[in-house]
């Protein structure tokens, strides 16, 4: 998603550095050393984001926020310092501030808010306001595995979809509970219309509230036009709450009363808007835990939690791997037009030792790591990740042979976890963007063959 974007500070390396770091995510960046300068560019442009240092001299970052809201409604700000307190954290927030980071800061984290600022916006403009949100549902054969486990899955799954009921499903990262929870939306009454996924530790928390539950024209500083909120767009359909255990405990409170009354209050609303809804959370916490520990309030966990399917980590069931590996081989054959018919003997034998903390998306990510080394129809150990590579390498080989085929392999495992981003995988390998480029060219992998 590309978007023009004003970066304003007075400190030109920081500056530069900012804008050297979304240019390369493809944005389309501006800069500014100090408000007035901005405020004379915004005159002439619009922005989509700015992102402005507080501290300035002249006009400050609040001031240029205040300026900003009034000249450009649409546009997120930013606002960065170095300078931290409670007190500037929440003028900034009632101004109108989209987001509030402090310094020092990684740039990795930048560009994720920002990235994550323009999604949330995109999915609420014009006439199509929730349709980046609203996802249709997984078909039903998205649940593989043969074992004890997976079908107690599965049989679950299929009892409570045509129900009413709420449904609290937990299980580690990368378990796929997503998928579990639109699985159970496709086998419902309610299948065929929205199923919408919010992932509560993923918007931030002054957004959070006017997401779910909407808000009003003017119910706060940057409130330029209504917004009925996700849940009036899941109306008669699913709302998956992602990461439930991660709401904060007020809004807590809001979501019991939609749950028990059917009714959402927007934000500065004094009406309510009835709704329709079944809701699904998910979490990788002990609920139980939290709610000892008073950070999850006791009665919201017995309303979602009135159907539970605890989905097992992939060690609980390993004879599933050599079906999910098979799987992700063809979606792969498909997604990278590659042709492996086949896993060797060998490589499964790596993949059902392995501990697999990461579960299925981490078996997922080798896969796909393995098919990109794959030069052959056949998925050999010598195409597995650093990692998997123990005994099984050829007598012959010579140790410089061996180290270069090693290195060879973490850099793609790396990429493969950083889904092609080159200048992360860079920066997690600690050299620099030439020598990766480099490094590539050196096995005959291009820039143009690998994903951006």
């Amino acid at each position: 998603m590309n978007a023009s974007i004003l970066v304003v500070d007075d400190e030109r390396a920081i500056q530069d550095s900012i804008a050297w770091c979304l240019r390369a995510d493809g944005h389309d960046v501006r800069t500014a050393l100090d408000g007035e300068e901005a405020m004379a560019i915004m005159a002439g442009q619009d922005f989509d984001v700015v992102i402005s240092d507080i501290i300035m001299p002249g006009v400050s970052g609040i001031e240029l926020l205040r300026k900003a809201r009034a000249l450009q409604p649409q546009t997120l700000v930013v606002l960065i310092t170095a300078f931290a307190t409670v007190e500037t954290a929440v003028e900034a927030l009632r101004e109108g501030a989209s987001d509030y980071v402090l310094k020092p800061f990684k740039f990795d984290d930048l560009r994720f808010r920002v990235r994550r600022l323009l999604e949330h916006r995109a999915a609420f403009q014009g006439s199509a306001l929730f349709r980046g949100a609203v996802e249709s549902a997984a078909p039903d054969g998205s649940l593989l595995g043969e074992s004890e486990a997976m079908v107690a899955v599965r049989t679950r799954v299929a009892r409570t979809g045509p129900a009413v009921s709420n449904t609290l499903i937990t299980g580690e990262s990368g378990t796929g509970k997503e998928l579990v929870a639109r699985a159970i939306h496709a086998a419902s009454p309610r299948r065929g219309q929205p199923f919408v996924p919010i992932n509560c530790g993923a918007i931030p928390e002054s957004l959070l509230e006017s997401q779910l539950f909407g808000h009003v024209k003017g119910a706060f500083t940057s409130a330029v036009q209504g917004s009925p909120g996700l849940f009036a767009a899941a109306d008669h359909g699913t709302v998956f709450l992602d990461e439930i255990g991660e709401m904060p405990v007020h809004l807590q409170v809001k979501l019991l009363r939609v749950i028990e009354e059917k009714q959402v209050w927007a934000v500065g609303s004094t009406k309510p808007v009835r709704v329709d809804i079944r809701i699904i959370a998910s979490t990788n916490r002990d609920l139980v835990k939290e709610v000892e520990a008073g950070r999850f309030r006791c009665d919201l966990f017995y309303r979602l939690n009135v159907v539970h399917i605890a989905l097992p980590p992939l060690r609980e069931h390993r004879d599933d791997i050599p079906l999910l590996a098979d799987h992700f081989v063809r979606e792969f054959n498909r997604k990278l037009a590659r042709s492996v018919r086949a896993i060797d003997p060998g490589v499964l034998d790596l993949l059902l030792a392995y501990p697999w903390k990461g579960n299925v998306r981490e078996l997922e990510h080798v896969i796909e790591s393995a098919m990109i080394l794959s030069e052959a129809e056949v998925l050999t150990v010598a195409n597995l990740p650093r990692g998997f590579v123990g005994e099984s390498v050829p007598a012959e080989e010579s140790l410089r042979e061996l180290n270069r085929r090693s290195e060879y392999q973490h850099i793609m495992a790396v990429l493969a976890r950083t889904r092609f981003d080159k200048r992360k995988a860079a920066r997690i390998l600690g050299i620099s963007l030439a020598s990766l480029y480099r490094k590539l060219g050196e096995r005959g992998i291009s820039n143009s063959s690998l994903q951006d």
